[in-house]
């Protein structure tokens, strides 16, 4: 079984909702289970993103909001959805969330991100780019190019689909 990043665009309201389930039912069932179409699932495209970044000397600003991006906050609490047994993400650090103001926040600075200007700091030859970037790279039979633009992609769309429509972000890996 593969473990990948998740994230799930959730009005607060939302969150409430899941939060008073599991606060009534016996065995803390919350019922998590946000529509398809507010789901994605960034594979394993985190710590790869977040190095290409850091070798082409993307500041520390943007590298910051896009480990938030992928990695939540602490201001919301969504412990709840951590609960044994409807645990959301049993096989990865807990789940976190960040409230819609910081989704705001994240998604400008992830506009920010030239990710066609990173990719160009890259090797040429693709397994010397995965060689380089590490973490799964270098098995990407197609080289890293496309698929952590494809993915970078999904990620800025999730978040300003998340911005305009003022919704949090929770993210998991399951």
């Amino acid at each position: 079984m593969a473990v990948t990043q998740q994230l799930a665009r959730v009005s607060a309201e939302y969150l409430a909702a899941c939060r008073a389930r599991a606060e009534d039912s016996f065995d803390g069932d919350h019922q998590w289970d946000p529509p398809t179409a507010d789901c994605l699932d960034l594979d394993w495209v985190t710590a790869m993103l977040e190095r290409a970044c850091e070798i082409a000397g993307v500041g520390e600003l943007l590298l910051a909001a896009l480990r938030q991006a992928t990695d939540g906050g602490v201001a919301m609490d969504v412990g709840f959805l951590n609960a044994h047994p409807h645990a959301i993400g049993p096989f990865g650090p807990a789940p976190a969330a960040l409230e819609p103001l910081a989704v705001r926040r994240v998604s400008g600075l992830l506009g920010e991100i030239d990710l066609q200007a990173v990719l160009a700091v890259l090797p040429l030859d693709i397994r010397e780019a995965g060689a380089l970037i590490g973490h799964g790279a270098e098995g990407l039979v197609d080289g890293p190019r496309t698929y952590l633009m494809d993915h970078f992609d999904a990620l800025r769309e999730f978040y300003a689909g998340a911005s305009k429509r003022g919704l949090a972000v929770v993210s998991w890996w399951d």
